[in-house]
């Protein structure tokens, strides 16, 4: 039990950091947000300011499930980072603010946001 309530509060204290770093760069551009959960990946463009999601990609899209065998690897995650890109550019959207949430930066969140870079997305 503390072992959880010590790991759930890492993960706020780094969800809160990232957050404070981003403080700044929300405003002027919109934000990349990154929801993982052990099946699935999605990913989402937000205006903050008008509290809008531009843009949208999950492995849950009907789209997007035929083209990798699971949801919750890194193929998937390079799809979904494809994908958001090409609706951002479509939706006139080049740059963001990659918002990681509490997650760390590797594994499937970095092939997501390099699959997002090599398309065409600046951040």
């Amino acid at each position: 039990m503390n072992h959880e309530r010590a790991i759930l509060r890492q993960r706020r204290r780094r969800r809160n950091s990232v957050r404070r770093r981003l403080g700044g760069k929300v405003r002027k551009r919109p934000r990349l947000s990154i929801f993982r959960s052990h099946k699935h990946i999605s990913a989402q463009i937000i205006d903050d300011l008008q509290h809008r999601t531009l843009a949208a990609a999950s492995t849950l899209e009907a789209d997007l499930r035929g083209k990798t065998s699971s949801g919750g690897n890194k193929d998937a995650a390079a799809e979904v980072g494809k994908t958001i890109a090409q609706r951002a550019l479509a939706a006139g959207i080049h740059e963001v603010a990659f918002d990681r949430r509490e997650y760390k930066y590797h594994g499937r969140l970095a092939a997501l946001a390099d699959a997002a870079r090599e398309a065409g997305l600046k951040f």
